[in-house]
């Protein structure tokens, strides 16, 4: 084996496979990462994944269009607003649900959880924001 000179670009090669086949490209090689855990390139990745991460998801819905805004909107303000505090920010929805769209409206926000509900038609959204958070909102008289 021959060794490669400092003027040499390192490169990698990937396989691709596709459906013609699989081929080969060159990549040139990343430069290696310096610095501690944590420093700018921590931030940006985080960064990244939390800009990725907080536009709402719906899920489920049968709401109509105008209503699905509104409740979708005011789902992620409220759960922008009690970051830290779901019960606050399930209280939130469900008393301007109550006052906009008549009464009867249940809230429930959280991570891994499964429901199974009655409600009127018309009447759901079940949506994830920020990656994981889920809220889902119905009502039932």
């Amino acid at each position: 084996m021959g060794g490669a000179s400092s003027t040499d670009v390192p490169c990698l090669k990937r396989l691709l496979n596709n459906r013609a086949g699989s081929r080969a490209e060159v990549f040139a090689e990343e430069k290696p990462r310096v610095g501690m855990a944590g420093t700018g390139e921590g931030k940006k990745e985080e960064a990244d994944y939390k800009r990725l991460h907080s536009f709402p998801l719906i899920r489920h819905t049968d709401m109509p269009e105008e209503m699905r805004v509104e409740t979708m909107e005011l789902c992620v303000t409220a759960c922008e607003k009690f970051a830290t505090n779901n019960e606050s920010a399930a209280k939130m929805i469900k008393e301007s649900m109550d006052k906009k769209f008549g009464s009867s409206w249940h809230v429930v926000i959280g991570e891994g959880f499964g429901f199974e509900v009655t409600h009127e038609v018309k009447n759901l959204l079940y949506m994830f924001f920020g990656g994981s958070l889920a809220v889902c909102v119905w009502k039932c008289s």
